[in-house]
């Protein structure tokens, strides 16, 4: 009797070692919502296994799921908010997972009445593979929370990026239908997040963030300013080219001065070329200038036109007289 129940208690006790808990993962147990937001509670899990033989195991099939609230195990009359076998489930409630790992619940336009703690239950072919996370995500709504939106210091740099998030005093959104103005602008963009960049200058402007048509924040002013590089840049470059127009100017310059001084070196040496070959009597100023020339000149004029010529003229003149006598 006493081997019959030892034998019991350790198969007891070798069925619990070989059994699997399915794990189901809530990345947060906790959250709250604004009134009218819509909040997202990701989940996943993984089926249990079932032993095949000698071959192995194989993860068991799932054939429902469902979302209980306030409820610790989430089966029998447990009230639900989706089940996968109902049809008529509130539709704000969104199942946005599958039967083969994701679970994850959406909530949208969420009321007061909605605070509550949500628990995830799958059920396999077979009962052993049914389980419910008794954790569970709680979920706490705030009414008429004040709204705002938070960056940087408002003052950004053109070329980088920013990122503004819509946010309230009392919890951090988990909620998809945020959306964003510009300037009284609706802005495509939804989520609690705005993405900004690489910025210019017409991302300037007020920006708020609003919860569906009914809340929205203050304004919140950015402001793009210019890259200080990049102004830095263009000073430099203003800068290398009026240097480069001035050393443009200035050889211009050089070679214009040294093109005048050779015109006046060649007018120079032409003057005095010409006053070399003209005579004395002609250009009173080359007569000033070199005095010895004149009085060279002028002797040899002297010389050729002197009395001895007509002397040498009446002597033959005699002769041809005196032969003409005889």
């Amino acid at each position: 009797m006493q081997l019959q129940q030892l034998v019991i208690v350790w198969s007891f006790k070798f069925l619990l070692a070989g059994a699997e808990t399915p794990p189901i993962t809530y990345p947060f147990t906790e959250t709250c919502a604004a009134e009218g937001s819509t909040v997202l509670l990701p989940c996943s899990f993984t089926p249990s296994t079932k032993v095949i033989g000698a071959e192995g195991k194989d993860p068991r099939k799932i054939v429902r799921v469902l979302w209980c609230r306030n409820h610790p195990i989430c089966q029998g009359t447990a009230p639900s908010v989706f089940d996968s076998e109902a049809s008529d489930t509130d539709s704000r409630f969104q199942y946005l997972g599958d039967k083969k790992g994701i679970c994850t619940l959406q909530i949208t336009n969420i009321q007061l009445d909605d605070a509550a703690t949500y628990r995830f239950r799958m059920e396999a072919e077979d009962p052993a593979g049914h389980f419910t996370n008794r954790t569970g995500v709680t979920v706490r709504v705030e009414e008429n929370p004040l709204m705002r939106v938070t960056g940087s210091n408002g003052s950004e740099v053109r070329g980088q990026t920013v990122s503004l998030q819509c946010t309230t005093s009392s919890c951090t959104f988990h909620g998809l239908n945020i959306t964003w103005l510009k300037d009284d602008h609706a802005l495509p963009e939804t989520g609690p997040t705005l993405h900004l960049g690489p910025l210019t200058a017409k991302d300037s402007g007020n920006y708020s963030c609003a919860l569906g048509t009914k809340r929205r924040s203050g304004l919140f002013r950015l402001q793009v300013e210019a890259d200080s590089a990049g102004g830095t840049s263009h000073v430099i470059l203003a800068v290398v080219l009026a240097v480069l127009l001035v050393g443009i100017a200035l050889i211009v310059l050089f070679f214009l001065i040294k093109r005048r001084r050779a015109a006046g070196r060649q007018s120079a040496v032409k003057r005095q070329r010409s006053d070399a070959v003209l005579p004395s009597g002609h250009g009173g100023a080359a007569q000033r200038t070199d005095p010895n020339t004149e009085d060279v000149s002028y002797a040899a004029i002297h010389f050729k036109a002197s009395n001895p010529s007509r002397e040498v003229q009446s002597g033959a003149d005699d002769v041809v007289y005196s032969a003409v006598v005889r």
